[in-house]
């Protein structure tokens, strides 16, 4: 473990080469294999963003692997976007398992993370025992695709679609002072406001004065300072550059999750709770903490507590 950034331990990295990239993987309870449990950050975020959960789950028995996925941290980043779509981000995950020798595990996913954690459900669903899922819930494949229903209904302005539409001008705002955007965006206690005009995501990075406050410790932001002065964001972008393309490669997909599945959401979230959830997840059990976006870092007690005790409840097959 190394503690000498951190303010709690943290498994050292280990990088493994899967699908044609390599991950930045962090392993922890190597003692519980057999009890396999995936990870999944989502962006901006890092594996890192586990670090209250690991050692709990630990202690409960499973063996823990969080990669930072491909466009973070030291993992691979492809230049190509198309190598971010669902194909690519799934694929990593399928490829993780047959590194360890996994069949099937129990996956985990934060925003992005979740996203990604509900689609391999879909593709592989042979390899998924249960679902956690964080402040993303299950996104329903509509008539249209994602991106074109967001630009019609939010307007172009609305970040999934700028990412889209001006490519590179949010990566250059947030890349020329990534501790001042993670920091601003990574708040508690923030007070519920009606959305500004404008591209929330480079006004957030240019805020002088953020709302709530800092979520982050000063060590804890080194991290996170660290890992994206390396990698930049573009590579995390790409995934929202992909949403289109993942509405097709999902099309014919089983839309149903049928594995058992915990949602946690945050009250003051901006994502919308899902009112249609049980209709795609059956299997589903609804959480909601007082909580912004990170719940796992700003209610890590209780959500640490929620996972394993319902984790408890209900065993992998």
């Amino acid at each position: 473990m190394n503690t000498s950034t951190h303010e709690i331990p943290f498994p050292d990295a280990t990088v493994i080469t899967v699908n044609g990239v390599d991950l930045e993987v962090f392993e922890a309870g190597q003692e519980n294999a057999g009890n396999p449990i995936v990870l999944c950050h989502g962006w901006p975020d890092l594996a890192y963003t586990w670090r209250f959960q690991i050692p709990a789950l630990v202690a409960a028995g499973y063996h823990v692997i969080a990669p930072n996925q491909r466009g973070f941290g030291n993992s691979t980043r492809p230049e190509e976007i198309v190598d971010y779509d669902i194909e690519h981000l799934t694929g990593d995950l399928a490829a993780l398992l047959d590194h360890f020798g996994y069949e099937r595990a129990t996956f985990i996913g934060h925003d992005w993370g979740a996203f990604v954690v509900w689609s391999f459900t879909l593709l592989y669903p042979h390899r998924v025992d249960r679902v956690v899922a964080l402040s993303l819930p299950y996104l329903a494949r509509g008539e249209m695709p994602w991106l074109d229903f967001m630009e019609a209904v939010l307007g172009s302005d609305y970040y999934f679609v700028h990412f889209n539409k001006q490519p590179g001008v949010a990566d250059a705002v947030f890349d020329a002072e990534p501790a001042r955007f993670i920091n601003n965006l990574y708040r508690r206690d923030e007070p519920l406001m009606p959305p500004k005009p404008g591209m929330a995501l480079i006004e957030i990075a240019r805020d002088t004065a953020p709302l709530g406050e800092p979520l982050l410790s000063e060590n804890e932001l080194a991290v996170y300072e660290s890992a994206f002065k390396h990698s930049g964001f573009t590579g995390g972008i790409n995934w929202y550059r992909n949403l289109n393309r993942n509405w097709h490669l999902l099309a014919d997909a089983d839309p149903i999750i049928h594995q058992p599945a915990l949602m946690i959401y945050g009250l003051r979230d901006a994502i919308a709770r899902s009112e249609q959830l049980s209709a795609f997840v059956p299997n589903v059990e609804e959480l909601s903490f007082d909580s912004g976006h990170w719940v796992q870092q700003e209610r890590r007690s209780e959500t640490t507590n929620a996972i394993l005790e319902w984790l408890g409840r209900n065993p992998a097959s």
